[in-house]
């Protein structure tokens, strides 16, 4: 542990910051693999579920988790899955 109180206090912040990104992370493969089971089982609710994960995606990149490009990579195919079902 560091001995200067500004670098005890960016400890803190830091294992808060990876806390939120660790959990948001999860959040986002969780509803990306909802999605892509939902359209290889050709469920009713596939649209819901690439809705839902498009918005996680979105929330990912704008708190730069994930890179703009990822994200519309991300998108596009999970969307192009979806036509193709």
């Amino acid at each position: 542990m560091a001995n200067i109180k500004s670098a005890k206090k960016r400890v803190l912040v830091n294992q808060a910051k990876a806390a939120n990104n660790k959990a948001r992370n999860t959040a986002l493969k969780t509803a990306i693999k909802k999605a892509n089971t939902a359209i290889e089982t050709n469920a009713d609710d596939k649209e819901v579920a690439v809705k839902e994960a498009v918005k996680k995606i979105d929330q990912a990149a704008n708190h730069h988790l994930i890179h703009k490009n990822c994200a519309a990579r991300k998108k596009s195919n999970l969307v192009s899955k979806l036509n193709k079902a």
